[in-house]
C-alpha cells in the first residue's frame, strides 16, 4: 500500500526561513522552518493525506498503534521493541516504525550535542522515570529508551558542521596558530593559552570537563578569559587577512567568529576548536554513531535516524546542559572526518548503509537523456521493511507488487512492506528510507 503523507516543518529558531520551501516547491511560512519530520515519532507524526485508506486514522502514529501488522508488516510488527527485554525485567513497548526521516535546514548553528548508546538510553530513561522527571521536562535527557544514530546527506552546495574530536596534533596546531596571533597583538596573553595546553596534556576528557564546568558558572574565570581571548584572536586574524596575511586554520577561526556572534561567551566556542570542521558537498553524507559530539552549522540536508529524541547537549544552546551525562556519553577517540561512502547499486542509485538495524537511505537520481528527452531506465529497490519516500525534484511513477502511485516534487509517501520490490520510473530525485538490510 502507498499512503500519501505530509507534515508541517518544525519552527525551531535555528531554521532557515526558505530552504525547505524552496526545495519542495512550497510557499514559505515566513518564519524559521528547521525540520520536516516524516515518520511516526510522537513529537510530530506525519499526517495521512487520505485517512479513508487506513481505516480513518489521521496520522502514522495512530495507524501503526491500531494496526501494526497492516502498517509495518508482520515481521516488524512482531519484533520486540523494548526497554531492555523481558530478561532484564523491563516492559516491552508497542511496535514502532524504527526510523525517522527529516528534511533539515540550518540557518544558524545548532547546539553541541551527542546521542547515547542503547544501553545508556535504557538506563538513563529508567533513572529519570524513577526520579519523577516528566518526559517533556526541559531538564530531561532521555525521553525514550532508544539510541539515536543518524546520518545526514547534503542537499545544499555545502553543508557545514562540527563532527567528532580532532587528532590532538591538529588541536595543538590550532593553538600554535593562536600563539602566533597572540604575539602579533599589542598585549600578548600567552598565559591563557597555557591553561588550554595544560589541560590538553591531561587528555580530551579533562579539557572538555574544564571548559564546560568553569565556563558555565565556574568561579575561577579561566574559561571566560580563554573564550574572550580566543574570540579576540579570531577577530585579529580576520583583520590581518584583510591586509593580505596568510592565516593558518582560517576556517576554524571563522567558525569561532560565527559562534561568538550567535552565542557570546559560551565555552562551546573554544570546544569547537577541538572538533573536526567539515564541509559536505552536495551528494556527500556523514554518519554520526553514539557518542559522537557534533553540531550542524548551516546547510540543507536529508537526515535519517533511529526514531528517538534523546539528545545530551554540551553548549551553544540556552537549553538544558548536563555536563556529567555528556561526559559519560561522549566518545573521546579522535577521528577523521566520518564520511559515509555509498554502495552504488546501479547508475543513479546509491544506498547509504551505516550498519544499524533501524535505517538505511537510498538515493535515486535520474536525468532525462539530453538527445531524446526520454527517461533513463527504471530503477528497482527491494524493501527491507516499511519505507518512506520523498521526491525532491522532478517526478516518478512508483510501482510495487500490489499498487502504484505518482510521486512529484514535494510529495512524500509511506510504503507498506508487502509492496516488495519498488520500481521508480521517471526523472528527478527521490530519497527512500527503510530499515537496515
Amino acid at each position: 500500500m502507498f499512503v500519501g503523507i505530509a507534515n508541517t516543518p518544525r519552527n525551531y529558531a535555528w531554521g532557515s526561513t526558505h530552504a525547505i520551501a524552496d526545495l519542495l516547491g512550497r510557499t514559505s511560512s515566513g518564519g524559521p522552518e528547521a525540520e520536516l519530520w516524516l515518520g511516526a515519532h510522537a513529537g510530530s507524526p506525519s499526517v495521512i493525506e487520505d485517512p479513508a485508506l487506513v481505516g480513518g486514522f489521521s496520522n502514522l502514529a495512530e495507524w501503526i498503534a491500531a494496526a501494526p501488522e497492516a502498517a509495518l508488516g508482520v515481521d516488524w510488527a512482531s519484533r520486540e521493541a523494548d526497554a531492555g527485554g523481558p530478561a532484564a525485567g523491563r516492559k516491552t513497548v508497542a511496535p514502532r516504525l524504527p526510523f525517522l526521516l527529516k528534511i533539515l535546514a540550518a540557518g544558524r548553528p545548532l547546539s553541541l550535542q551527542a546521542h547515547p548508546t542503547t544501553e545508556q538510553a535504557r538506563a538513563g530513561f529508567e533513572l529519570e522515570n524513577e526520579a519523577g522527571i516528566p518526559v517533556d521536562a526541559g531538564n530531561r535527557n532521555y525521553r525514550d529508551p532508544f539510541h539515536k544514530p543518524e546520518l545526514i546527506f547534503a542537499l545544499s552546495d555545502t553543508f557545514e558542521a562540527l563532527c567528532g574530536f580532532r587528532p590532538l596534533a591538529e588541536v595543538r596546531g590550532i593553538i600554535a596558530e593562536l600563539r602566533l596571533l597572540d604575539l602579533a597583538t599589542e598585549q600578548p596573553q600567552a598565559a591563557v593559552l597555557d591553561l588550554l595546553d595544560n589541560h590538553l596534556a591531561r587528555g580530551l576528557s579533562d579539557t572538555v570537563d574544564w571548559l564546560l564546568r568553569d565556563g558555565r558558572g565556574g568561579d575561577s574565570g579561566e574559561v571566560e578569559w580563554l573564550v574572550e581571548r580566543v574570540v579576540a584572536l579570531a577577530d585579529h586574524a580576520a583583520f590581518l587577512a584583510e591586509g593580505g596575511a596568510s592565516i593558518g586554520y582560517a576556517r576554524e577561526l571563522a567558525t569561532v567568529r560565527t559562534l561568538a556572534a550567535e552565542y557570546p561567551g559560551d565555552p562551546g566556542i573554544v570546544l569547537a576548536l577541538l572538533l573536526n570542521r567539515i564541509s559536505l558537498k552536495r551528494g556527500e553524507a556523514k554518519y554520526l554513531p553514539a557518542g559522537n559530539i557534533h553540531a550542524y552549522l548551516s546547510g540543507l540536508g536529508v537526515e535519517l535516524m533511529a526514531a528517538s529524541d534523546n539528545v545530551v547537549r554540551g553548549g551553544l544552546t540556552p537549553k538544558h546542559v548536563d555536563i556529567d551525562e555528556l561526559l559519560a556519553v561522549l566518545d573521546f577517540t579522535p577521528q577523521h572526518e566520518p564520511y559515509l561512502v555509498p554502495v552504488v547499486l546501479a547508475p543513479g542509485v546509491s544506498v547509504y548503509q551505516p550498519g544499524v538495524t533501524e535505517f538505511e537511505l537510498v538515493h535515486i537520481e535520474a536525468d532525462a537523456d539530453a538527445a531524446s528527452a526520454t527517461p533513463v531506465p527504471m530503477r528497482q529497490i527491494t524493501l527491507t521493511g516499511p519505507a518512506i519516500a520523498i521526491c525532491t525534484a522532478g517526478g516518478f511513477l512508483v510501482a510495487g507488487a500490489g499498487s502504484s502511485r505518482p510521486l512529484k516534487r514535494g510529495q512524500a509517501v509511506y510504503v507498506t512492506p508487502d509492496e516488495g520490490t519498488l520500481t521508480f520510473a521517471g526523472t528527478g530525485e527521490v530519497f527512500l528510507a527503510m530499515p537496515g538490510a
